[in-house]
């Protein structure tokens, strides 16, 4: 037989708005950033628009990160440390402050209970 306090027994959810918002302005510097880089392109620099291409598409996935956040946090959490590898890859110096945003939206997601 079931006593009250088991029946009764609340469950606690973590809101995951740290995560969300950590990942949406990484991503929004990132596609900022990248888009920059296009832009210099034309400035002559070699291959910078393709490093920011491959800028933004990492943040449109930190993007898609933050959205899924709240249904599945370890899927989302190794998507932003996906995305953080490819924007640090995709813009060396540029994208740093963005990459530190998506990596701590990451690793949050990942251990936080």
């Amino acid at each position: 037989m079931k006593t009250i306090s088991t029946i009764m027994k609340r469950t606690r959810t973590i809101s995951r708005t740290f995560e969300m918002m950590l990942g949406v302005i990484g991503s929004i510097i990132g596609i900022f950033s990248g888009s920059f880089l296009i832009f210099i392109k034309s400035f002559g620099h070699v291959h910078t628009s393709f490093l920011g291409l491959i800028a933004i598409l990492a943040s449109i996935l930190g993007l898609f990160s933050a959205y899924y956040v709240r249904k599945n946090e370890e899927i989302a959490g190794i998507g932003f440390i996906v995305a953080t590898m490819f924007v640090i890859a995709g813009a060396d110096h540029i994208n740093v402050i963005s990459a530190l945003f998506l990596l701590v939206a990451g690793i949050s997601s990942l251990f936080r209970k």
